[in-house]
């Protein structure tokens, strides 16, 4: 979703990924991967290209629900929250952290 957003805000402005990078301080290389949708990329940068299309990255509240369904999964030996009285903690193989 946010790939397809700076992808198509860049087209519709009529830069290039090296004009886009240069005029958000950031690395060719950075462009590419955030419009290929690279699931780790530092958020400082991707909010200094956003700021030229007027956004930004921020919080965002999600439904306690969803958060229940994401992270309690049924993969072996995967982290898991617990949600208790708007509180969650984190537990990996069993141990709470």
């Amino acid at each position: 979703m946010l790939a397809e957003f700076v992808k198509k805000r860049r087209q519709q402005t009529g830069l290039t990924q090296p004009e886009l990078a240069d005029k958000a301080g950031v690395g060719l290389r950075f462009v590419r991967d955030l419009e290929q949708g690279k699931e780790t990329l530092r958020m400082d940068k991707v909010n200094q290209v956003l700021k030229l299309f007027g956004q930004v990255l921020g919080p965002v509240e999600l439904d306690r629900d969803l958060l229940k369904h994401d992270f309690n999964t049924n993969i072996p030996n995967s982290p898991k929250m617990n949600f208790k009285k708007g509180k969650y903690k984190y537990e990996k193989g069993g141990d709470k952290i």
